[in-house]
């Protein structure tokens, strides 16, 4: 960073480490241990399509990384999901797979269309959460909603908490961004 942007308040860009990822199983047992939600074995991967032959043909391998477990959906923002379902006792297969997924659209050169990764967990006493790789960020962070689009602050403060130690957390709650309707939460 040179002296310009320091003047001007500007900031070089975390660099996203895909392989953060890889700390989530091992996370997500410290997290079942403070908190009782157990993972769900859903994961879902969102990016932004990309026109033109190399994207598609980058979405078509990502897609058949995962052959029948993947479910595509697009949401309203113009992100395209991709959902991976797994048993809930194989979250390092499914955290394997959102990787392998992004790291495929990464290493087409479409890494900046990436937006998030999730993995969702949930409680025998109805409480969901998702721990969110946000990739422009290259951190993660807790979401724990409630009905009517309302958050349960106080689980994602927990969670946060148990997670500090575990994985590389966005210190800005206001980059916490809800990820409503996000398929598998």
């Amino acid at each position: 960073m040179g002296w310009l942007d320091a003047l001007l308040g500007r900031s070089k860009p975390v660099r996203p480490n895909l392989d953060a990822l890889f700390a989530l199983p091992s996370a997500l047992v410290t997290l079942e241990a403070a908190t009782g939600l157990k993972a769900t074995g859903t994961g879902s991967v969102a990016f932004r399509a990309a026109e033109g032959g190399a994207f598609a043909e980058a979405e078509r391998d990502a897609k058949a990384l995962l052959g029948d477990r993947v479910e595509e959906s697009d949401d309203g923002y113009g992100y395209t999901w991709l959902l991976v379902r797994r048993p809930p006792e194989a979250v390092g297969d499914l955290v394997t797979e959102l990787h392998a997924v992004n790291s495929t659209l990464e290493g087409a050169g479409f890494g900046p269309s990436l937006l998030c990764s999730i993995v969702s967990l949930a409680g025998e006493d109805g409480r969901r959460l998702s721990i969110v790789y946000l990739y422009k960020r290259g951190a993660f962070y807790p979401f724990a909603p409630l009905p009517d689009q309302r958050r349960d602050n106080a689980l994602e403060l927990q969670a946060r908490g148990v997670l500090a130690a575990e994985l590389p957390l966005e210190p800005d709650l206001s980059r916490w961004f809800p990820v409503w309707g996000a398929p598998g939460l």
